[in-house]
C-alpha cells in the first residue's frame, strides 16, 4: 500500500486508513481491503495493544492517518490511547448466530466468550435448539485464557469468539469458531470511509470535489416495495415531489420507511440521475437523538473557541455539508424551540451562521423533514412553531402503516426473508412462497406496531433459525415459536387489553431488564419499546 508521507491534506487525496490486528482477523481485513482499495489508501498493521499504540504514535508525527480500524479488546485498547479516530468492528447478531450454528455441527456444548458483556438475547436461541451455551466475558488476554480453561474443564468442545479467543481456544486443544463475518468488517470499512470523507468535506468547503458515497442517497423509488394502492400513491407522490425544490414533510409511524422515501425523492430529481449526483449530497440527522447543544453544533457548525472542547479551526455543520443537495431532518418534531427559530432563519435567508461566529455562509439546501408525531397538535400546544411548520410542509406526504397494507405483507415477507437467507449464504427453499402463504393469516392478523422495519427484523431473525435447521419447513407453528409476539397484539382490540402491557414486562423479565435485547427480540427499536412502556405507564 502507498504511504502518505505528509500530515497535510490535499483535496484530491484518498482517505488514509490503517487496519490493526494480530489474529486471524488480519486475513479478513486483508481480503476486505481489496474491495476498498480504489477508495482509500489502506495499510495493515500486524501489531496489537501497546506495540500498536507505540507504532502508530511514532508514525503520526510525520504521516497522516484519517482513521484506524480494529476490533474487540484490541480496538478498545487503541481507542482509549490514540488521538486518531478508531473504528471498532463489531460482530452483528447475524454473525453470532451463524457462528453458533457452525459450532452446533461440532457439539451441542458450546462456549461463547465476548469482550466485557454477555448476550442475554441468546436465551431463546439455545432453548429452541436445545443448545448448551456457556457465556463468559473477558477484559485481558490472561482473563480470556482463564475463562477458556474453565470452559474446557466443564466439557465444552467449541468456543465462539473473536480472533484472540479462537486462537486461545485452539491453543487449549478446543475448536475455535470465528465470530466475524465479511459483512461486519465491510461495515467497519464503510464507517471509516464516512468519517474520513466527512473530515475532508470540512477541509475542502467551497471547492469542487466528489461527494463521498456515504453522503449519497442509497435508495431509490424501486426500493419502495408493495403493489397496494397505498404504495402506488406513495410512489406517484415521490415522482411528483422530486421535480420540485420545495420543502417536504413526511409523516408516518415508526418503521414505515420515512428516510427511504426521503432518499427516493432526492434520487428521483433530474439532477441526481447518473454521474451528476456526485456533487449533490444527501445528509441525514435525527433531531431526537442528540442533546440540544450538540444538535445545534451539528446542524450549524461552530467556530474555533465557541465552547470548551471545540475543534481547532472550527467545524462545518450539516447545512454546509449538504450544500447543493438535500438535508434530511428526521424526527423534526423533537427539535427544541430555540433551534426551531434558528432553522427558520436559515430557511428564509438561505445562509447559516456557525455557533460562536458572525459571518453568514450562503447555503443552497433542499430540506426534507420527517416525523412520527402529530405536528398540527404540537403547533396547537405551542411546542412547535407554526411558521416553521408551514415553511417545512409546502409538500406533505403521509406513509401508510403496514397494517393498512395487508396486500403487501406476503411479497414483503418473501423479499426480506430471501435477502436475509442470502446474507447467511443459505439458498431459499424452492417452495418458500407456498410456505409463506400458509403463515399469511398469522402475519396479516398482526398489527405490526414497528411496521415494515419490524417485518424486516423478524425475517432476519427467522432466517437465522432456518439456517440453523436446514430441514425445518416454515410452518405457522414454527413461526409462532420463533416470533411469539405474533400471538398477541394481533388486533386493535387486543392492544387495549392489560395483557399487552403485561407481555412487555414479561419480555423484559425474560432478558433480565435488558431493553436492547428485549427490543431485538420483539423486532422493534429501543425507542419504540420505550414509547410502548411509557404509554403503558411502565417507564
Amino acid at each position: 500500500m502507498k504511504r502518505s508521507t505528509s500530515p497535510f491534506r490535499d483535496a484530491a487525496d484518498k482517505p488514509v486508513i490503517w487496519t490493526v490486528s494480530i489474529s486471524r482477523l488480519f486475513e479478513l481485513f486483508r481480503d476486505i481491503t481489496l474491495e476498498f482499495d480504489d477508495q482509500a489508501d489502506i495499510e495493515p498493521i500486524h501489531l496489537g495493544f501497546e506495540d500498536a499504540v507505540r507504532h502508530i504514535r511514532e508514525r503520526l508525527a510525520t504521516e497522516r492517518c484519517d482513521a484506524v480500524i480494529a476490533a474487540g479488546s484490541n480496538g478498545a485498547y487503541l481507542k482509549s490511547r490514540l488521538s486518531v479516530p478508531v473504528i471498532i468492528a463489531k460482530a452483528s447478531g447475524f454473525d453470532v448466530m451463524q457462528a453458533l450454528a457452525r459450532a452446533r455441527k461440532i457439539t451441542p456444548d458450546i462456549g461463547l466468550v465476548t469482550y466485557q458483556e454477555t448476550m442475554p438475547a441468546l436465551a431463546e436461541f439455545q432453548t429452541t435448539f436445545g443448545l448448551q451455551i456457556a457465556q463468559r466475558t473477558y477484559v485481558t488476554e490472561e482473563d480470556a485464557r482463564a475463562q477458556i480453561n474453565e470452559l474446557k474443564t466443564a466439557g465444552v468442545k467449541a468456543i465462539v469468539g473473536a480472533g484472540l479467543i479462537t486462537d486461545l481456544a485452539e491453543e487449549a486443544g478446543l475448536t475455535g469458531v470465528f465470530v466475524y463475518s465479511s459483512a461486519s468488517i465491510r461495515q467497519a470499512f464503510e464507517d471509516a470511509l464516512e468519517l474520513a470523507r466527512l473530515t475532508q468535506l470540512e477541509a475542502t468547503r467551497g471547492r469542487s470535489f466528489p461527494v463521498a458515497d456515504t453522503l449519497r442517497a442509497k435508495h431509490h423509488i424501486k426500493d419502495l416495495r408493495g403493489e397496494s394502492a397505498a404504495m402506488e400513491s406513495v410512489r406517484q407522490s415521490v415522482t411528483l415531489f422530486a421535480k420540485s425544490a420545495a420543502t417536504v414533510l413526511i409523516q408516518g409511524e415508526t418503521g414505515t420507511g420515512k428516510e427511504l422515501v426521503a432518499q427516493a425523492i432526492h434520487r428521483a430529481h433530474p439532477l441526481m440521475q447518473g454521474k451528476t449526483q456526485a456533487g449533490h449530497p444527501f445528509v441525514a440527522v435525527n433531531c431526537g437523538a442528540l442533546a440540544e447543544s450538540l444538535l445545534e453544533s451539528e446542524l450549524f457548525g461552530y467556530e474555533e473557541g465557541a465552547f470548551t472542547g471545540s475543534r481547532r479551526g472550527g467545524r462545518a455543520g450539516l447545512f454546509e455539508a449538504a450544500h447543493r443537495g438535500t438535508l434530511f431532518l428526521d424526527e423534526i418534531g423533537e427539535m427544541p424551540l430555540s433551534l426551531q427559530t434558528r432553522l427558520l432563519r436559515v430557511l428564509e435567508e438561505r445562509e447559516v451562521v456557525r455557533v460562536g461566529g458572525t459571518r453568514p455562509i450562503p447555503v443552497s439546501v433542499r430540506i426534507i423533514s420527517a416525523t412520527h408525531c402529530d405536528l398540527d397538535e404540537r403547533v396547537r400546544q405551542g411546542r412547535f412553531r407554526a411558521d416553521l411548520f408551514y415553511r417545512l410542509s409546502v409538500l406533505r406526504l403521509s406513509l401508510p402503516p403496514l397494517r393498512e397494507r395487508s396486500d403487501d405483507v406476503a411479497a414483503l415477507t418473501e423479499w426480506y426473508l430471501k435477502n436475509a437467507l442470502a446474507a447467511l449464504d443459505v439458498r431459499s427453499p424452492a417452495n418458500l412462497q407456498a410456505e409463506i402463504l400458509t403463515c399469511l393469516p398469522m402475519l396479516t392478523a398482526y398489527t405490526w406496531p414497528g411496521n415494515v422495519r419490524e417485518l424486516r427484523n423478524l425475517m432476519e431473525r427467522l432466517a437465522l433459525f432456518l439456517a440453523a435447521a436446514p430441514l425445518q419447513a416454515l410452518t405457522p407453528a414454527f413461526l409462532k415459536s420463533i416470533a411469539p409476539e405474533l400471538s398477541y397484539l394481533a388486533t386493535p382490540a387486543l392492544q387495549a387489553l392489560p395483557v399487552a402491557e403485561e407481555t412487555l414486562q414479561q419480555v423484559l423479565q425474560r432478558f433480565d431488564g435488558n431493553r436492547e435485547a428485549a427490543a431485538n427480540y420483539l423486532g422493534i427499536s429501543r425507542t419504540t419499546l420505550w414509547r410502548r412502556l411509557q404509554a403503558a405507564g411502565d417507564d
